[in-house]
């Protein structure tokens, strides 16, 4: 089915901070290929890297290790190279290609990847003759019909996620401004200090609030009064001047306090795997952070182990509520999620319950604004790792309740809807996958979608 199979070259790149970009196994995951932190070699390094094959749009690139068998497809546009352990097919002309990059996701030829036949054992690598040799059911001429199906739903799923990734930014960009760069404090004292009134100050913050300049704040109060009212009643909250403090300067009026003393940081533990009791059956979610590791959004809905009510007693923590801030504390430090259903923690987890002064939201993206330093107190040799004690005491400039509160109005409406939106993505994937060997194998299946 492939008129090219190449491997990578068998050398690490010389990795430089901008140039071509070099795939890695790491962008490729579900399918899917994610360059939103993508790595580069110089024009040297990239020559060196396609003299077996230049990639092009419509390759499949394969991963053979750590992790094993991902696959994704080169978009259009793309230059690139290939990274290591990979390796980039070309199907022929007469092979749908998408047909293929889908028939390598499947349960038959993902068992093949997995299973040494030779030996009955399970395999970490893939060779190339084993790569060449695997069998690839064929649905022709139902092909192409089958991977615009599959593809229909990866497309509804990446939409989501990229409408969740703006959300997302949405929310950080509204606490940076707010929280961190203090944009509306600074506006109004520019305001005052340049001779202008109190109102003069309000209306710089309003500007500083909501990115409009002052005629579209009028066109606002005259066509959405109730929009205008809340905008201003916002901008009301912050005070016109900075002050010194421990931390930094911080708005006039806040304070300074220990993340510990705002919220209740617990860890977690893992039940006894020996004992059956503890695992069988269970209903109740148990999260390590290789669930966040997989996530595309910050929120976490599902987990992939689940214990029982007596593995639940071995967790000093307990159940944690719906809205716990969730970080992972080593390998690595620094995934974060909000939990949306209750949900029990290994010992992986930096957990906080918002039960103080400081909501979820609010956490979550304070935790995105200061991760540089709870990833620098991290410590370990093996690999590096934050203690509870070591976060606890990370300081954080606290607001005013009411601006607290105005940030969580917005912040939640946005989550909600990243919720939503996850949760759909998790319908259509579970879909997907449940079609995915059905479409490979079952002839009616096809006969009904052609109806």
């Amino acid at each position: 089915m492939c008129e090219l199979i190449v491997d990578c070259p068998h050398s690490t790149p010389k990795w430089t901070d901008e140039g071509m970009i070099v795939l890695r196994n790491q962008n490729i995951r579900n399918g899917q290929l994610d360059l939103s932190s993508p790595s580069f070699t110089d024009t040297a390094g990239y020559q060196s890297r396609i003299k077996r094959a230049v990639p092009q749009a419509g390759d499949i690139v394969f991963t053979r290790e750590a992790p094993m068998g991902e696959v994704c497809l080169i978009p259009e546009g793309l230059t690139c190279c290939l990274g290591q352990r990979q390796v980039l097919l070309r199907p022929k002309k007469s092979v749908n290609g998408r047909y293929l990059y889908w028939a390598l996701q499947s349960p038959f030829v993902q068992h093949q990847i997995s299973w040494n036949e030779g030996t009955g054992t399970t395999v970490s690598n893939v060779r190339i003759p084993t790569l060449k040799s695997l069998e690839i059911p064929r649905r022709e001429p139902h092909e192409a019909k089958i991977a615009d199906t599959l593809g229909s739903l990866a497309d509804k799923i990446q939409m989501n996620h990229r409408i969740n990734q703006t959300l997302e930014q949405i929310a950080q960009a509204i606490f940076k401004s707010w929280f961190v760069d203090f944009e509306p404090v600074k506006a109004k004292h520019a305001a005052l200090e340049a001779g202008g009134s109190e109102e003069d100050a309000l209306l710089a913050a309003m500007q500083a609030i909501s990115g409009k300049v002052e005629m579209e704040l009028l066109r606002l109060q005259a066509e959405q009064p109730e929009h205008y009212a809340e905008l201003r009643n916002t901008a009301e909250l912050f005070p016109s001047a900075m002050q010194d403090s421990e931390l930094e300067e911080i708005p006039e009026g806040w304070n300074v306090s220990q993340i510990g003393d705002e919220v209740t940081v617990v860890g977690g533990g893992t039940p006894s795997t020996k004992n059956r009791d503890f695992w069988e059956g269970g209903k109740i979610h148990w999260t390590t952070p290789k669930d966040l590791s997989g996530l595309n959004d910050k929120v976490l809905i599902d987990t992939e182990r689940k214990i029982t009510s007596a593995g639940l007693t071995k967790i000093s923590s307990g159940l944690l509520p719906v809205d716990t801030v969730l970080m992972s504390s080593r390998a690595p430090v620094g995934y974060l999620a909000l939990a949306k259903t209750p949900v029990a923690v290994n010992q992986g987890y930096i957990a906080m319950k918002c039960d103080k002064s400081l909501s979820p939201e609010f956490v979550l993206q304070w935790c995105v604004s200061r991760m540089n330093e709870i990833e620098g107190r991290a410590s370990g040799t093996t690999f590096a790792e934050i203690s509870k004690k070591s976060f606890k005491v990370i300081p954080v400039a606290v607001p005013q309740e009411d601006l607290i509160n105005s940030y969580t109005k917005i912040a939640k409406s946005i989550y909600k809807n990243i919720e939503i939106s996850a949760r759909e993505s998790g319908s259509l994937a579970n879909l997907r996958d449940t079609l995915l060997p059905q479409l490979l194998t079952d002839s009616c299946l096809i006969d009904i979608m052609e109806a």
